[in-house]
């Protein structure tokens, strides 16, 4: 058993190789379902390339992105058409968001590259009345819910991979060449900090690794 997991391992990394697919776009559609049909402004921290600032102006009026990837910001212009209201900046999340106030608050797999308490702090200063905030995220397994979730995702994934591309060979999307870091808190340590910064917020463990948040401004 010992020598047969990293073959394992390895083989389930060739297929997602030539395979790939964005485990962040698999929610784009939830997230839409979660903000209002039409709304004047939105914010997205840690746009990416875009997919879902694109998804969210197709409601809102004006969306302010902010990514602190140069290159990725850039190809996030490319792939933005110029009658879409769309901005994308290149900036630091907690000292260059945009001046003003936000009707929604998106931020996908991107929070567990800041400060938790300080970044969920600083969307909810930005958080228009009756505003919505919304969060993917990537969590640290800890417990044996996780490692449970975990495991069951693998063929899962698997399933989606081939699905998803058709059984065929394809390209990695834009959407997954942006850096990416491992998350450092588990589950349970953000429900306790979400719960203290944000009274009332809602938090699921979901398949494919990842974790919703959203909460309602007062």
């Amino acid at each position: 058993m010992t020598t047969l997991l990293p073959r394992i391992l390895k083989a389930l990394d060739q297929f997602h190789a030539v395979h790939p697919w964005d485990h962040n776009a698999h929610y784009h559609r939830w997230i839409m379902r979660q903000i209002p049909r039409r709304f004047d402004t939105a914010l997205d921290i840690g746009s990416g390339s875009g997919d879902l600032a694109r998804l969210v102006g197709t409601r809102a009026k004006s969306v302010q992105c902010l990514d602190a990837d140069p290159t990725i910001v850039a190809r996030a212009r490319e792939l933005t058409a110029p009658a879409v209201p769309v901005t994308f900046t290149v900036g630091d999340a907690l000292t260059d968001i945009p001046p003003g106030s936000y009707d929604v608050i998106t931020c996908v797999a991107a929070i567990h590259h800041l400060p938790f308490s300080e970044a969920l702090t600083l969307f909810r200063q930005h958080l228009a009345p009756g505003g919505t905030l919304v969060v993917v995220g990537l969590a640290r397994a800890q417990s044996s819910g996780d490692r449970l979730i975990g495991t069951a995702a693998v063929p899962l994934n698997v399933a989606m991979a081939w699905i998803k591309n058709r059984g065929r060979r394809s390209a990695r999307p834009a959407s997954m060449t942006a850096p990416t870091r491992p998350a450092t808190m588990s589950f349970a340590d953000i429900v306790r900090d979400a719960r203290h910064v944000l009274p009332g917020v809602r938090l699921r463990r979901r398949v494919f690794w990842r974790y919703t948040l959203v909460w309602h401004q007062n």
